[in-house]
């Protein structure tokens, strides 16, 4: 519970200072306003009491005469503030032995605003549209290399993070990718890869990012070195991966969890079939299509296939192929109950996320660096969902699919929440 000051700060007073400023032409906010002046006020205040507390007595108490340290004036410091920069006066004691803490020696930003400059920063802000922001709301000069300094100090949180433990058994992972420019020499395009885990009670786990080694796609010896990772990790057994088609991702898989099946994302395979149809073939495709994904069985897919083939394959041979070609990580869904099927049929629970991403990459144009991107990415991914209420959507939604998977998997799922 968010702590209230209704206890200390009398109502009746804070109004009539309200009204006292605002009858003398004071502003609330803004520089010389309410605001700062009671802000300085606290800050003062407080940086008084620690030093009454560090030598032992209060300012003027005659049992500090002869006591040894005392108070040796004090140095004007501006701090920038919530409520824009405010001008303060830091005691100073005479052996140099006071520590401040509610505004430490050279802190020159009170931790409100690395958050707020993190915050922005998540959104895709430029190191110089933050700047340009503080400038306007807060009436602060922060240089960009300031700005810089305070979003490079995620850097350990995110290796951290990166690094962190993870669960013994999930029954799925999704990993998908998005792709972002970075300026090396050339501005490329750079895919980086996100691996979402569903916890065995249902929660969403972002497992962590990965940037791709070429722009053309990743192989099986690549794919091999990031699910090592995460085994080593602590994640034992996976019953599922869902994926769009990434190439080498199934090999290495099934080298890493060898009864791991692997699922290839259906909707993404409709996609890419529109990609060789034309636009006015879409429905007509689509609907000859919806007999294969929801067929009771593997054969009685294959079917509908041969019978989808018969129709289309002399106008769209290549939609034939595409299939063919996926069609050993298309089927593994079809011997599973409709729970399960919804949920693993699509990565759409982790395009959701990436759609966050992607705005903050957009905002940003490119990065100087692959460091930047991810820093940006994480950034973003730290800001997702601050109210939590769509962790618990998500949990209720897993719900009917856990029970399914427990069953189908032989209490696989059973022994992770153990």
């Amino acid at each position: 519970m968010t702590p209230t000051l209704t206890p200390v700060v009398d109502r009746r007073v804070v109004a009539e200072l309200v009204a006292r400023a605002q009858a003398d032409g004071m502003a609330i906010s803004g520089e010389g306003g309410l605001m700062q002046q009671l802000t300085k006020i606290v800050l003062e205040s407080s940086l008084q009491g620690e030093m009454d507390a560090h030598l032992g007595y209060d300012k003027h108490d005659p049992a500090g005469r002869d006591g040894g340290n005392s108070r040796n004036g004090s140095r004007a410091k501006t701090v920038l503030t919530e409520a824009g920069p405010v001008e303060i006066t830091v005691p100073r004691d005479r052996d140099g032995s006071f520590e401040p803490r509610i505004v430490r020696k050279r802190q020159r930003r009170l931790g409100g605003i690395d958050g707020i400059v993190l915050s922005l920063s998540a959104k895709g802000l430029t190191t110089g549209e933050v700047s340009a922001h503080l400038a306007e709301v807060y009436g602060a000069t922060v240089s960009k290399d300031t700005i810089s300094t305070i979003t490079d100090r995620v850097l350990d949180g995110m290796a951290e993070w990166q690094s962190r433990p993870l669960d013994r058994v999930y029954p799925v992972i999704f990993i998908d990718c998005i792709h972002v420019k970075i300026r090396e020499g050339n501005v490329t395009n750079r895919p980086v890869y996100l691996a979402l885990g569903v916890t065995v009670n249902g929660a969403r786990d972002i497992l962590g990012l990965w940037a791709g080694e070429h722009g053309d796609g990743e192989g099986a010896k690549y794919w091999l070195r990031v699910l090592s990772e995460i085994k080593n990790r602590g994640v034992a057994d996976v019953l599922m991966v869902v994926c769009d088609g990434l190439k080498g991702l199934p090999d290495a898989v099934n080298t890493v969890w060898d009864k791991t099946i692997v699922q290839t994302c259906v909707v993404h395979l409709l996609r890419n079939s529109f990609r060789y149809a034309s636009r006015a073939d879409w429905a007509a495709v689509a609907k000859d299509l919806k007999p294969v994904y929801t067929a009771p069985s593997e054969q009685a897919a294959l079917d509908r296939f041969a019978e989808f083939g018969e129709k289309w394959e002399a106008k769209y041979p290549a939609i034939i192929r595409l299939w063919e070609n996926a069609w050993a990580e298309f089927v593994p869904f079809l011997q599973f109950d409709v729970e399960i099927r919804k949920i693993i049929c699509t990565t759409n629970a982790i395009e959701s996320i990436n759609s966050r991403l992607r705005r903050a990459v957009n905002a940003r144009g490119h990065f100087p660096t692959e460091q930047a991107a991810l820093k940006c990415l994480y950034l973003a991914l730290m800001g997702l969902d601050p109210t939590g209420k769509g962790r618990g959507r998500w949990t209720m939604r897993w719900k009917a699919a856990l029970n399914a998977f427990d069953l189908a998997f032989d209490g696989r799922l059973s022994t992770g929440r153990n």
